[in-house]
């Protein structure tokens, strides 16, 4: 004896439409630079006969997924802004839910992976193209994605099939997971706790390769005689830190806390700043300050 719910009501970023239109107008700027930014690098590591090596190969991958991820709620977040509707259909909510999940997942391992052949680089140049090889590099990005949608896919279709029966009202701007399963009128504890185990075996897992590889890779360079070769080096790989800094203390804190369940303001703040901030200068940080691409890029223009 319920009504089910046939649409969520996203609260969104801002309370008055002042704020609404300056939030429009910044977050438009961030997701242009995204699209602009990402588009050069997978045009010029393509088109370029000497980025054709697995760094690059890696970057054009990650690249790709950036664009996507960024696509599966940034638009319709831009377009609530504008038009200040705040309504999303049940099927829509799930679909961005599950892409959301996903293709943030798979960012974490893409990371975890661009750590280990940053390590191999610098750690094993003579095994370099024998490890690397085209391959393995394929195995590593199938990997990537099989191991996503192993971990993600079954606790996202569990909440998809949920009854919601009201109220139907997110304080956010995309559907998110911990939100939704606090709107269902049904018991969803096995559900919570099956999201948080895997979230503890994603982040911290992906978290220790990445900082192990970081960290063998900062031995290294200190055994870099020349000061100036050590300085490069650690510019290089001080601005690779801090991304993956921002990226996953705000992750953890986000979705792995004592007190898990959102709804609160300072929520929306940390997912802008995982879902976007990093977006925005992944592609600066990781591809368009290196030399060989500012060199492909000025041959291009």
């Amino acid at each position: 004896n319920h009504t089910s719910v046939v649409e969520f009501v996203l609260l969104g970023l801002a309370n008055s439409r002042q704020w609404e239109i300056i939030l429009f107008v910044f977050l438009g700027i961030a997701y242009l630079l995204i699209l602009l930014g990402n588009i050069s690098v997978i045009s010029i590591t393509l088109t370029n006969n000497f980025l054709q090596t697995p760094m690059y190969y890696f970057l054009r991958n990650f690249a790709l997924l950036e664009i996507t991820f960024t696509s599966t709620f940034l638009p319709s977040t831009l377009y609530s802004l504008l038009t200040e509707r705040k309504t999303i259909s049940l099927p829509g909510c799930f679909l961005q839910m599950l892409l959301f999940y996903c293709l943030g997942t798979c960012t974490l391992f893409y990371m975890a992976v661009m750590s280990l052949d940053r390590y191999v680089a610098i750690c094993h140049p003579l095994h370099y193209p024998a490890i690397m090889n085209s391959r393995f590099c394929l195995q590593l990005i199938l990997g990537c994605w099989a191991l996503t949608f192993l971990l993600m896919f079954p606790p996202t279709i569990m909440t998809v099939q949920l009854p919601f029966c009201g109220p139907n009202v997110m304080n956010h701007f995309y559907c998110d997971a911990s939100l939704l399963l606090q709107l269902s009128c049904t018991d969803t504890g096995f559900i919570e706790e099956l999201m948080f185990i895997i979230l503890i075996i994603i982040l911290p897992g992906t978290l220790i390769v990445t900082a192990v590889s970081y960290g063998c890779i900062i031995v290294t360079i200190l055994l870099i005689p020349s000061a100036a070769g050590r300085r490069k080096a650690f510019s290089t790989c001080s601005a690779h830190l801090t991304v993956v800094m921002v990226f996953y203390s705000t992750c953890i804190y986000r979705y792995i806390r004592p007190a898990q369940r959102g709804g609160q303001d300072s929520d929306k703040v940390l997912s802008l700043f995982f879902s976007m901030l990093t977006q925005t200068v992944n592609p600066y940080i990781y591809s368009l300050r290196n030399r060989q691409v500012k060199q492909a890029f000025k041959e291009k223009i």
